[in-house]
């Protein structure tokens, strides 16, 4: 296969780099910047039936933590192989229970508004939200059945002590082709100190700069209230594997 070159990696849909992304993340193969030493996992012989077992993920920092729900994401993905072939919607259930937790959703839904947020209403808003979020379940979802055994380099751990948002880099992986960055934005709560993440820029794309490009028309011409029921209708098709 060819090298793939940067700008042609920018021309990827956005879909097929999320699909990327996620898989690189949940693979036992991560490794970190500069070293050959890989992120450990559970192992199997010590690993307790999924809902008897609850891994503590550190959300006062920001690194530790895309690093943890990678593994334990991944984890959980491999131990329900069975039951995600015979229902593939299986995945969100793990998506919803072990990713959106640490995702902004809500942040990330009134970004993707953008400059058309004041002309909505506060209920137009609080109906979209949750439509988001399930929007969200359904994309991370179906990219899921995208594994493709990839691996990612984390870069070093970095100071954040007084900073709002920070981006943690990472390295994709790419057997044959050039590898690609991504960069996973995270925002910490003033009152909390937790961080989540609330996007992800791939090779220079943001994910919700995409989302914002693509809905943003449509809201103003139809409203909120028209993609709202837009998302919610893409929000709750199945996922299938594709071939």
């Amino acid at each position: 296969m060819t090298v793939m070159k940067v700008n042609k990696v920018k021309s990827f849909k956005i879909t097929l780099f999320l699909g990327a992304v996620m898989f690189s993340l949940i693979t036992n193969n991560a490794l970190a910047y500069g070293t050959s030493q890989a992120t450990s996992l559970p192992s199997d012989k010590t690993q307790l039936p999924i809902d008897a077992t609850r891994v503590y993920i550190d959300k006062k920092d920001p690194y530790l933590m895309i690093k943890d729900v990678a593994g334990k994401t991944f984890k959980r993905f491999a131990n329900e192989q069975q039951a995600i072939q015979a229902d593939p919607n299986v995945i969100k259930n793990i998506v919803r229970e072990e990713l959106m937790p640490y995702i902004n959703y809500k942040y990330s839904a009134f970004k993707v508004i953008g400059k058309h947020l004041k002309n909505t209403t506060d209920q137009e808003r609080k109906d979209f939200v949750p439509v988001f979020r399930e929007y969200l379940v359904t994309s991370y979802a179906q990219v899921f059945t995208l594994y493709d055994n990839q691996s990612v380099e984390f870069a070093p751990t970095r100071d954040f002590a007084d900073k709002r948002i920070v981006a943690v880099n990472t390295r994709i992986i790419m057997s044959g082709r050039d590898d690609i960055d991504v960069s996973f934005k995270v925002r910490r709560n003033r009152k909390t100190n937790d961080w989540k993440a609330f996007d992800m820029v791939a090779e220079g794309v943001s994910l919700l700069d995409s989302k914002q490009a693509e809905l943003g028309g449509i809201i103003r011409q139809k409203g909120l209230p028209y993609v709202t029921e837009l998302l919610k209708k893409k929000s709750e098709r199945n996922i299938v594997f594709k071939d």
